[in-house]
């Protein structure tokens, strides 16, 4: 099982669905507000939001849905990166609610090898995250560095296969 990708193999224009997806819960919501100390009751507070608010319900807090989509690409785009670069542009188009299962899938969309490093190139993608019913919930494009494939079988110590992990033996 390859676990991102290696410059050469990213293709302008690809599109990378990434699976499975993942159903927010109210309990992620409510420990990814309160790790982060986003306190604002239209995320925590039930009768708040149904009162309060629009929605009449919480609203997932948008930095998960992002954080969630970012996770959900890292086997697909970013699994061998050398460093995540930029994060261009981020827009939450629908809100997302507890109960809501998350898809996300990403587009290369454009690649460059790197002006300073030969081993390297950087890759632009735009991921996107949908909801079960096909509403498009965020978007954001960032920018990857990842290493070139020939530059990497050197890079790594004789007798490891950077595609399979190593496991200390058992005792």
């Amino acid at each position: 099982m390859q676990f991102g990708r290696y410059y050469e193999e990213f293709e302008v224009g690809a599109v990378y669905r990434h699976w499975p997806g993942k159903t927010v819960t109210e309990y992620d919501d409510h420990l990814f507000c309160l790790l982060t100390m986003n306190h604002h009751p239209l995320h925590l507070d039930a009768h708040y939001a149904e009162s309060a608010t629009h929605f009449q319900r919480n609203v997932v807090v948008g930095n998960y849905v992002y954080s969630l989509l970012l996770g959900m690409s890292v086997p697909d785009v970013s699994g061998k990166a050398i460093a995540n670069l930029e994060v261009e542009s981020l827009r939450h188009v629908a809100p997302t609610f507890h109960g809501d299962t998350i898809y996300g899938e990403t587009t290369v969309l454009d690649k460059r090898e790197s002006g300073s490093k030969p081993d390297r190139g950087v890759v632009s993608v735009e991921t996107r995250g949908y909801n079960q019913d096909g509403t498009l919930v965020c978007v954001f494009r960032r920018k990857v560095m990842v290493p070139k494939k020939e530059y990497a079988a050197a890079a790594v110590p004789d007798g490891v296969d950077p595609e399979r992990p190593s496991f200390p033996e058992p005792r």
